[in-house]
């Protein structure tokens, strides 16, 4: 097996693993945050239950209607018209979802350390408000693809097939680096922006009061919680910019130094298509790996997971137990 077919192998294991895993992991996440108490403020709680469920969807669209079937099936039903507009919509519409919950998130941890204390109901709307724009603004994203017929060899014999592929057209261009930039560039730089801004506050505030006068500040305001909520906010704003950065810079290359319609993308001899594919899958890990980095960084968020499982093995094995009478 050379090179190209180890790599295309890996993907084929990599995809399917990474829904098997995470879809259930950010689903029972909503679950874990939404109906118990993990140690964190109610306006984080409906952060990161949103972006839980956004990319639940992420993985649906983007991993396993879209890679896993293409290195799984020769034909995926998506090359036909209207599936082959309709999956890029939604595609960036979770992408575009996902990085500016994270983005907003970080945004009002600065603001509720800062200026005000942040509200549950206005975190809902902002949610709310992500996802409907995101959404809207990926509607020009369904006409980026067009449905071509090519000839094919098909039971030993030649059939015309649909294949749905990049239109050849400036505004297509156009579009996808806008969409790369919306998607990845400015999320990284603002989460970098305020998570710098929430880290010097935290210094200066430490700097500002004695180690006495800190004690009793987290005991009348709750700024213990609020120090929790942070260092999650950190964990999932760090591992979205270091693992969409690659692909933001990979996805800069290839739409400038080869963007020309002889450019074969699926050619592993080439190294950009390679870093661009590792790139790809790094990106698409940071939509399954919250559940891991929450349960490193938050012991009330391990023990209610634990405490959760416990739950429903009992329940099963209870039912079971009936069951056999």
């Amino acid at each position: 097996m050379d090179g190209a077919a180890a790599f295309v192998a890996v993907q084929k294991v990599y995809y399917p693993l990474l829904c098997i895993m995470g879809i259930p992991a950010n689903l029972f996440t909503f679950y874990l945050i939404r109906f118990h108490k993990c140690g964190m403020s109610k306006t984080a709680g409906v952060y990161l239950s949103c972006l839980a469920v956004v990319d639940a969807f992420y993985l649906v669209w983007v991993i396993l209607l879209d890679l896993c079937l293409t290195f799984l099936q020769v034909r995926p039903f998506w090359h036909s018209y209207p599936w082959c507009g309709v999956i890029d919509f939604l595609q960036y519409g979770a992408i575009y979802s996902s990085a500016w919950i994270v983005v907003v998130f970080t945004i009002e941890r600065y603001l509720a350390l800062s200026v005000t204390a942040a509200r549950p109901h206005a975190a809902r709307l902002s949610c709310a408000a992500i996802v409907l724009s995101s959404h809207l603004v990926s509607v020009p994203m369904n006409w980026i693809n067009e449905v071509k017929a090519v000839n094919a060899t098909l039971g030993g014999g030649n059939a015309s097939l649909p294949l749905c592929t990049y239109h050849d057209a400036a505004y297509v261009a156009a579009l996808v680096c806008v969409a790369s930039v919306l998607s990845s560039g400015v999320p990284i730089v603002l989460i970098v922006l305020f998570n710098t801004l929430v880290a010097l506050h935290l210094r200066r505030s430490s700097r500002l009061f004695t180690q006495e006068e800190r004690r009793a500040i987290r005991g009348a305001r709750g700024r213990g919680r609020a120090r929790r909520t942070v260092l999650l906010l950190c964990a999932v704003s760090a591992a979205f910019a270091l693992l969409s950065l690659p692909r933001f810079v990979t996805y800069c290359i290839l739409r400038t130094r080869h963007n020309r319609p002889d450019f074969d993308r699926d050619d592993y001899g080439l190294p950009i298509n390679v870093l661009g594919d590792v790139a790809v899958m790094l990106q698409n890990l940071s939509s399954a790996s919250n559940f891991l980095l929450y349960c490193v960084v938050s012991r009330r968020f391990r023990r209610e997971m634990a405490r959760a499982l416990s739950r429903g093995a009992t329940r099963v094995f209870s039912l079971a137990h009936v069951t056999r009478r």
